[in-house]
Parts: C-alpha cells; sequence; structure tokens
C-alpha cells in the first residue's frame, strides 16, 4: 500500500530535522513546503502533464531565522551547522566581514548556534580570561617573555 501525501512529506521532514539540515523549531514550515510540493508533484504525475518549475523570484533573506538554537544556517548552501567557520565561508569565496555585509548581519552577531554561543559565554564566566591578563601586562613591563601555555 502506499502512503499518503502526509505521510510523505512527515518523513522527509522527520529526515532533514534528524540530518540536521532543518532547525527544530521551522518543522511547521518545512512540512507545509514539503506537502505542498509533494500534493503538486502527485498532481501533475496524475494528470501527466509536467510543468517546469517555478522560477523562483527573489525573496529577501531574514538572516535572523538562519540562526536557531541547535544550528546556523548559511545562507550562501543551505547548509546548517553550529558554527560558520572561515574555512566553510572561504568555499564560498568570502570572509566574516564579507558575510556579514551581504546579508546585512551586525558586527556583534555571532555566526554560530545559540546553544554554542551560550556555552562559550559559561566556559568564560568559568574560567575569568580577564583576570589573567594584567599578568601578562606586568610580565611584559619587566622584560618577561610569557608564553601563553604557561598561563
Amino acid at each position: 500500500m502506499s502512503q499518503s501525501v502526509v505521510e510523505l512529506a512527515k518523513e522527509l521532514t522527520l529526515a532533514l530535522i534528524e540530518t540536521g539540515k532543518v532547525a527544530p523549531e521551522d518543522m511547521q514550515d518545512t512540512l507545509q513546503k514539503t506537502y505542498a510540493t509533494l500534493t503538486t508533484l502527485k498532481a501533475q504525475e496524475e494528470s501527466g502533464v509536467f510543468a517546469p518549475a517555478p522560477i523562483s523570484q527573489t525573496v529577501p533573506v531574514y538572516w535572523r531565522k538562519s540562526i536557531t538554537n541547535h544550528a546556523v544556517t548559511c545562507l550562501e548552501c543551505g547548509q546548517a551547522f553550529k558554527q560558520l567557520t572561515l574555512r566553510h565561508l572561504g568555499m564560498h569565496g568570502m570572509d566574516s566581514r564579507s558575510y556579514r555585509t551581504k546579508y546585512g548581519i551586525p558586527k556583534t552577531q555571532p555566526l554560530s548556534a545559540r546553544s554554542t554561543t551560550e556555552r562559550r559565554r559559561q566556559v568564560a564566566q568559568a574560567i575569568h580570561p580577564w583576570e589573567k591578563s594584567p599578568h601578562i601586562f606586568q610580565a611584559r613591563e619587566q622584560g618577561i617573555h610569557v608564553r601563553r601555555d604557561t598561563l
């Protein structure tokens, strides 16, 4: 027995969430789009007439939707990551500054998932790196070379 369009859409959406391509917060929107696409394809299959894919119009990109609790989606290729690294952005011929400029992202906005940013904040609060810096400055004033791994 063949599956219904709703069941297929549900399975596809769950697979996208499990692979990290879609954030769980975007499940409803993805499910609706998948259902609409599958319904259109089914109607075309039944009629035997396949219309060309609609030409996508330029839609403004909302960068805020690309940063979720568990993933950040690259607006260039659509892949989901915990953090957009320089290595990945370099594959698109960009760096973080040009990426931010292109999509209107503020300089202070981290290019990482919110949970990753929060974890980094917790680690910084725990180790107090700002308390270690005066030791470096005092040592430099005295002409002593301080290695970073000794701090």
